[in-house]
């Protein structure tokens, strides 16, 4: 008689499990009725600026659920799986169910704050209808256009907020990271990370279409629920 293969999904910790296996049936319809129906789909839960016509008070939960790609739910889904488990396993289910929501939300918290920062520079106001006369030059009503017009997708918020829960609660454990052949230190890649993606915020370079700041959001509120929470590093990991 052959031996049963077990459940990959068996031996992963509750929340963890739970929300790869929402991640992936929120993606479905991405590969059932291809890109011009999903951004439909988008458009109802993905997250707009606050002042978007677009905007619906469910999309800053269910934006972390979406995700623009395989690339990009591939590697949100790598990154959940590789370290959530053993942060859920140090702050307990409940407090990782927070953790990670609380840091979802704390992303577009941060970027919509930095979007209204930019609405307000370019107009003197944080809310306007498009629809009127705007003093803006054309440069000016394309940033507009995409603050107001272009809904952000994806859990990387979340996931930035793990990453830096793991970089501080396992600063030793040892990564393997692209490119480079030989294992790094978390308290080391982490910081680097966090570091290359406030560069890219603030640089605003033509063509890059990510939220940096979302991720910072997420890495942000992580570190200050740990600081809150007073959670100590684990003894019996890495």
């Amino acid at each position: 008689m052959s031996a049963l293969r077990q459940n990959p999904l068996a031996n992963l910790p509750p929340v963890v499990k739970n929300l790869l296996i929402i991640n992936v049936i929120c993606f479905i319809p991405f590969l059932i009725f291809g890109a011009d129906m999903y951004d439909k789909y988008v458009q109802l839960f993905g997250v707009f600026y606050f002042n978007s016509p677009f905007f619906k008070a469910w999309q800053p939960i269910t934006y972390m659920f979406l995700h623009g790609g395989w690339m990009h739910i591939i590697f949100n889904m790598f990154a959940l799986y590789s370290f959530g488990q053993a942060i859920e396993y140090t702050l307990g289910s409940k407090r990782f169910f927070n953790f990670y929501f609380i840091c979802g939300l704390g992303a577009i918290a941060l970027q919509m704050a930095i979007q209204a920062y930019e609405v307000h520079a370019l107009t003197g106001h944080f809310t306007l209808n498009l629809n009127a006369d705007v003093p803006v030059d054309a440069a000016g009503m394309k940033k507009l256009q995409e603050i107001y017009f272009g809904p952000m997708v994806g859990a990387s918020g979340a996931i930035f907020g793990l990453l830096i829960a793991f970089g501080m609660l396992f600063p030793n454990a040892e990564l393997m990271i692209m490119f480079i052949p030989v294992p790094v230190k978390a308290k080391y890649i982490i910081p680097v990370y966090i570091l290359i993606e406030l560069t890219l915020g603030v640089g605003q370079f033509a063509g890059d279409s990510i939220a940096h700041f979302a991720h910072l959001g997420g890495a942000l509120f992580g570190f200050l629920l740990l600081k809150l929470w007073r959670v100590q590093r684990p003894n019996n990991f890495f």
